[in-house]
């Protein structure tokens, strides 16, 4: 029973303690040198909140960035080693190059001959000119950087990038198709020659262009909202523009 009555004791006695702590408190913002000390304490409080705020920002930006840098790793890895299998299995029917030193003793001193090399046997040129196929460049890191972050949201360099790989594989696709010779096509590739040529408009002529129904034809990605999304960012990079026409939209490559 005495415990109970200490311990009860001691209770009211911190909830007075408190109380008079308070009271103290607020005269001290009544009197005009603390009052101002207060203020600006409140203002740096403010200031470091802000500080604070903007520091998780940064952290978050560093992460997205370190996140960006781990997949440029991966790519980069996959790349050497498709270059290091290309490198192992160089055709055996490329002409080689071989490389001849001969050095002449003379009287007076010995001279070395310049290294000669032997040119490979000169390439017969295709009958017909190949016609290059006009390819979106890559987004660059500044420009990246300079995207909006409500248009970009949560969207890595690597993955526009990767975007803009398979946007160029419907593009090539779609014009191996256009310039190939209309008696060696089949069936298939003259019926989409057919399509392409209906999807043309005098806006569109000269341009390489690509529809919806070339992403889905040839490539792996999927026409939905956040493939929209990269449609934005990339009109907002000036990779393409859009001619709409007969109910049908076409990404033109700029």
């Amino acid at each position: 029973m005495a415990s109970d009555l200490e311990q009860l004791c001691s209770h009211v006695n911190e909830k007075i303690g408190n109380i008079k702590k308070t009271l103290s408190l607020r005269n001290c913002g009544q009197e005009p040198t603390l009052k101002t000390i207060l203020n600006k304490i409140g203002d740096e409080i403010i200031v470091v909140n802000e500080l604070l705020n903007k520091l998780e920002l940064e952290i978050q930006y560093q992460e997205q960035t370190n996140i960006s840098l781990k997949e440029l790793c991966e790519s980069l890895e996959e790349d050497y080693k498709d270059v290091k299998h290309l490198e192992e299995n160089i055709p055996s029917h490329l002409p080689p190059v071989t490389v001849t030193q001969s050095f002449e003793k003379v009287s007076d001193a010995d001279s070395e001959e310049p290294l000669k090399v032997e040119e490979p046997a000169p390439i017969k040129k295709p009958p017909k000119e190949q016609r290059s196929i006009k390819e979106m460049p890559f987004i660059t890191c500044d420009e990246f950087n300079g995207i909006p972050a409500y248009m970009k949201s949560r969207l890595t360099y690597c993955k526009i990038n990767e975007v803009i790989k398979e946007i160029n594989k419907a593009v090539i696709s779609k014009y191996k198709i256009v310039h190939q010779p209309k008696k060696s096509m089949n069936s298939v590739a003259r019926n989409l020659y057919h399509r392409f040529m209906d999807e043309e408009t005098k806006d569109t002529k000269g341009h390489y262009f690509i529809v919806e129904a070339d992403i889905k034809e040839f490539t792996t990605l999927k026409v939905d909202k956040k493939f929209h999304v990269f449609l934005n960012i990339l009109r907002h990079c000036r990779r393409l523009s859009e001619v709409r026409g007969g109910g049908l939209t076409r990404y033109v490559i700029t």
